[in-house]
């Protein structure tokens, strides 16, 4: 799941005195918690104004617009609101030397106008031709959006008929391997499965590659149809056993295959990697809270950034009225926003009316509203079909515990006796060997996928 509800603020920039040319691109390396994490600010100067982007290269982040970037005399000082970051840092000769600080945790950091430091990426498990299978090209249609889908079927071979599964991806545009920090997880599974007898449909998301369709309009249930124009397609296929045709999903994909295999009897069986059981407001409230104690934020930042969330979370489910919801939400968060003394003391009226329009706008996108509201935990009791579900001890995006409890519960209140819930010690929500679970280790980790993890999904489809 890439999509992470931090709550956006307004992009101001502020007026700055002729001094030293501050502008160009300024690099350097935070220590979190011993993990090392680039950060690069782009600053340019239209008249007197200044501008900044921030870029995070090892969480995949470009062009966060940054609402406040002044040089006076010899300081720097740049406000990230969307991210609750602020930097300040004195310029000396070549470099600057300051502090970052985010939500309430501070972080020395000093910057070089040089380009970022490359970390060369090595990735063992990802394979190489030639490979000892089949693979081909392929599109299909989901008829009902009109969408084409391309991917990429991987076969043992031509000979025989083979169980096959469709993978489906997390949250953001994915494309058939489910690139991230120059990981291939998905390519890493179908490579695994192939040379173990198991076919593998992965296909790019729609408006992604080569697929077509406007992702940007796209809700979790838009989705979940072309995951089943997946599946149509392969039952068209002679080399497929068509009674053992699964789904596997991870992370949003772990909540599209129950969709699918609640409304469609030719799924045999479903595989949810980090698959969610909550309400989507409680789970990403969850997420923020896992994702905040890990980065060693103060708890008192922590609830005040709850405090913003909770209500606005709480209109969107709640309200029956979607002509009003737009307003509704406006002067929720208005509400809540006006007891936060931090931001009361930081930011102008100006910028917070702008805060609230900026934040309603993101929250009220089709993906969005869909996600808060949706609760997979009635869709979950409607599945029939063996199920897998795995997750990691280190998983801070879709915490283990409390959603594999939620998918056993929902199991078990439905009578469907053919689940089989895994928790996999250290691993995150990549599935990889990890430290902390924080989505900056990703990219350092060469591990893409645990071979834990393989072993267990080969272990589920095979004893079927």
């Amino acid at each position: 799941m890439k999509r992470l509800f931090i709550l956006p603020l307004l992009l101001l920039s502020s007026l700055a005195a002729l001094s030293q040319d501050v502008t160009g691109k300024w690099s350097g390396v935070l220590n979190v918690q011993g993990t090392r994490l680039r950060i690069v600010f782009n600053i340019e100067k239209k008249g007197e104004t200044y501008l900044s982007t921030l870029d995070s290269p090892d969480q995949n982040v470009e062009g966060i617009p940054c609402n406040e970037t002044s040089f006076l005399g010899n300081t720097l000082k740049i406000g990230v609101n969307s991210i609750g970051a602020r930097y300040e840092g004195t310029l000396e000769n070549d470099s600057i030397k300051g502090t970052f600080a985010q939500m309430g945790a501070s972080f020395p950091l000093i910057l070089a106008k040089t380009e970022p430091e490359i970390m060369p990426l090595h990735r063992p498990q990802e394979p190489k031709p030639p490979f000892p299978y089949y693979t081909e090209e392929v599109t299909f249609t989901n008829k009902r959006d009109g969408v084409t889908l391309a991917g990429t079927l991987t076969l043992p071979d031509k000979k025989g008929k083979y169980p096959v599964v469709v993978l489906i991806s997390g949250s953001g545009q994915q494309d058939r391997d489910e690139e991230i920090k120059g990981h291939k997880p998905f390519l890493v599974i179908a490579d695994h499965l192939a040379r173990n007898g198991i076919g593998v449909l992965r296909y790019d998301d729609r408006g992604t590659a080569h697929s077509t369709g406007d992702f940007s309009k796209a809700t979790t249930l838009d989705l979940s149809y072309d995951a089943e124009a997946a599946l149509e397609y392969l039952m068209g296929r002679n080399e497929v056993n068509k009674g053992k045709i699964g789904l596997m999903g991870h992370s949003e994909g772990g909540i599209i295959a129950p969709m699918v295999a609640s409304r469609n009897k030719n799924v045999a069986f479903i595989i949810l990697l980090a698959g969610t059981g909550v309400r989507g407001d409680k789970l990403l409230l969850m997420q923020q809270k896992a994702l905040a104690i890990a980065s060693g934020i103060p708890e008192e930042a922590i609830l005040e950034n709850e405090k913003l969330n909770a209500p606005l979370f709480h209109e969107i489910v709640n309200s029956t009225d979607t002509v009003n919801l737009r307003a509704n939400l406006m002067r929720t968060l208005h509400s809540a926003l006006n007891e936060n003394d931090e931001l009361k003391k930081n930011l102008t009226p100006e910028q917070l009316s702008e805060m609230v329009k900026e934040t309603v706008n993101r929250v009220m996108s089709p993906w969005a509203h869909f996600f808060i509201k949706h609760d997979p935990y009635p869709v979950l009791k409607k599945v029939k079909c063996p199920t897998l579900a795995l997750n990691g001890t280190n998983d801070l995006q879709v915490p283990a515990k409390q959603n594999l409890a939620a998918i056993r519960q929902a199991f078990t209140e439905s009578g469907n006796k053919k689940l089989t819930v895994i928790e996999l010690e250290g691993l995150n929500h990549l599935f990889q060997e990890s430290e902390t679970g924080l989505p900056n280790e990703y990219g350092v980790i060469e591990e893409t996928f645990s071979p834990k993890a393989l072993d267990a999904i080969m272990r589920f489809i095979c004893a079927l």
